[in-house]
């Protein structure tokens, strides 16, 4: 037998929505990883992108446990001397809450080329609408 390697030209990829009102952000962020890496898939195939396209959906509301609201912080750098900025979890709901789920989303990927490419099928919004009705996306399958 054969080990079967997938194809680009042969991936068909899906578009799913998930809404993130009432999840933990980081158990929501490991299933759009999942799926964004293609994991669910029998066709699965580390060195190529064979994930489906995921719309997150009330990014605003996602739950942090414990004291994390307070006590994580997200950190910018520049590159220059006294260019760290750090902002902690209550802020970044408030003011940009797309950024904790691309975050924790991308953590999650592996650091190369390739994850690159797939953080871009994410796309995440702090409310309920998104521009993505042409595309009829299903709600998100159960992976875990």
């Amino acid at each position: 037998m054969r080990t079967y390697s997938a194809k680009p030209g042969e991936v068909q990829a899906n578009w799913y929505v998930v809404d993130a009102s009432g999840y933990n952000l980081g158990r929501l962020a490991t299933r759009i990883a999942t799926i964004l890496r293609g994991k669910h898939k029998a066709t699965f195939t580390p060195h190529v992108d064979t994930g489906d396209f995921v719309i997150v959906i009330n990014a605003s509301k996602v739950n942090l446990t414990g004291s994390k609201i307070d006590a994580k912080h997200y950190h910018r750098y520049s590159g220059y001397m006294g260019g760290l900025k750090s902002i902690d979890a209550r802020t970044v709901r408030e003011e940009d809450p797309e950024r904790m789920i691309v975050q924790a989303v991308k953590g999650m990927l592996p650091k190369n080329r390739l994850s690159r490419q797939i953080i871009k099928k994410l796309k995440v919004y702090g409310g309920e609408e998104h521009p993505h009705a042409a595309q009829q996306p299903a709600p998100m399958p159960n992976v875990l």
